[in-house]
């Protein structure tokens, strides 16, 4: 099978994360011919592109290709994506991201590409946009989905909001979960000493950690707010921010302003390979980003033992079990995610409890290979259905 991956930037994110465990199991497992197509990794999220390169991933990477809407990059980026398809002649293109998502769907569909996929790793329109920006990102997803085969959700509250907002009907979608690299989460817990011991925690310390990029909507400063209410009265607290960001420095005023430096450190930048042991320096997870389609973070967390409080967006319900693995909050509601991080300090037993009942249901259905394996699946089954004839009244995979 020759396959064609197309995301628009690969940058640190769990969206880039799973692409290229994806190519590359599916060019080590499955001995599928693989390209993977991109933007340039730049930005201070930082890059994976030379993990990319150490797997041996085939790379095409458009330098005009960006996250921000720009019509003459845009037109560049589109031209490029129709090259390198035409060149490589995939039986199967699947995209990801909004901008490379549009781009290459556009571009797969023009060169009539047997089966065309898209994964929803979060939707491109949420309430936090403008009312205008919203019905143009709707508008694009629509248009998009009309030149797809299948769409792939990473959780089901992806395929309720799609269906709801009228983007393509419910029988197009599937849920695969977002795969990881489940092994070093399942044996974080021997770095835990060392770790903590570098990072100046004492035994006594509870540790609240946060694993994202310092961006908007990601909920930093209401961890913040919510550190406020707690710290004069508890202090065996400490937080842990994992990621840097362009709101580095706003975070870090807010922190100062607040009075709260000496309880919070920042780790900036960290390879991946380094999360795992960070997260098992840490005793309780925060999640409090406003929209997310499901936050790696979650399972990360869970895998490794510890229990999690998220806000209640998008698919972070069908991983955090209120109460079992954790605790979920309302958006934006400071109180409760101050009340939920107390609860979960004051009682190690109750984080210990819910941190192994996570491990026990999120080890197996996140690892990477699962999650390849129902995508090839899904793949198979399009090609065998020949469906690009009804779609495009077309001879299949032209490339002309």
């Amino acid at each position: 099978m020759r396959v064609a991956h197309v995301i628009t930037r690969l940058i640190l994110g769990g969206a880039q994360e799973n692409t290229i465990l994806t190519c590359h199991d599916l060019l080590r497992l499955h001995g599928d011919e693989v390209l993977l197509v991109t933007g340039p990794g730049i930005g201070p999220e930082g890059s994976l592109e030379a993990e990319a390169r150490h797997r041996h991933i085939p790379m095409t990477v458009l330098p005009a290709m960006r996250r921000t809407i720009h019509p003459w990059r845009d037109a560049r980026s589109f031209q490029g994506i129709l090259h390198a398809l035409r060149r490589f002649r995939p039986d199967v293109v699947h995209t990801h991201s909004g901008k490379a998502g549009l781009l290459g769907r556009l571009a797969a569909a023009r060169l009539h590409v047997p089966a065309i996929v898209h994964t929803i790793h979060g939707a491109p329109f949420h309430a936090y946009q403008g009312r205008g920006a919203r019905a143009l990102f709707r508008w694009c997803e629509t248009l998009a989905a009309r030149r797809s085969h299948a769409l792939v959700s990473v959780a089901d509250a992806m395929t309720e909001l799609m269906v709801d907002a009228g983007v393509a009907p419910r029988e197009k979608f599937v849920t695969i979960h977002s795969g990881m690299e489940v092994q070093p989460f399942l044996e974080a817990h021997r770095q835990r000493d060392r770790l903590r011991r570098v990072l100046g925690y004492k035994d006594s310390d509870v540790v609240v950690g946060k694993v994202a990029r310092l961006f908007h909507l990601k909920g930093h400063s209401d961890v913040v707010s919510a550190a406020g209410r707690l710290c004069a009265s508890n202090s065996r607290l400490r937080f842990l921010f994992i990621g840097d960001g362009v709101l580095r420095e706003s975070i870090a005023r807010q922190i100062k302003q607040a009075g709260l430096a000496e309880r919070f450190q920042f780790t900036g930048l960290v390879p991946r390979e380094q999360v795992a042991g960070l997260m098992a320096a840490m005793d309780i997870i925060v999640h409090a980003s406003l929209r997310e389609g499901l936050a790696r973070a979650l399972p990360q967390a869970l895998i490794a033992g510890k229990p999690v409080i998220s806000y209640d967006v998008d698919g972070a319900r069908e991983v955090v079990a209120p109460g079992e693995t954790g605790f979920l909050v309302a958006p934006r509601d400071v109180a409760a995610l101050a009340t939920a991080i107390q609860r979960l300090a004051a009682d190690a037993a109750l984080r210990h409890r819910m941190g192994q009942e996570g491990r026990s249901r999120c080890a197996e259905q996140f690892r990477h290979e699962t999650t390849t394996l129902r995508l090839r699946e899904l793949y198979d089954q399009l090609l065998a259905r020949g469906r690009y004839d009804s779609l495009f009244n077309g001879p299949p995979a032209g490339y002309a």
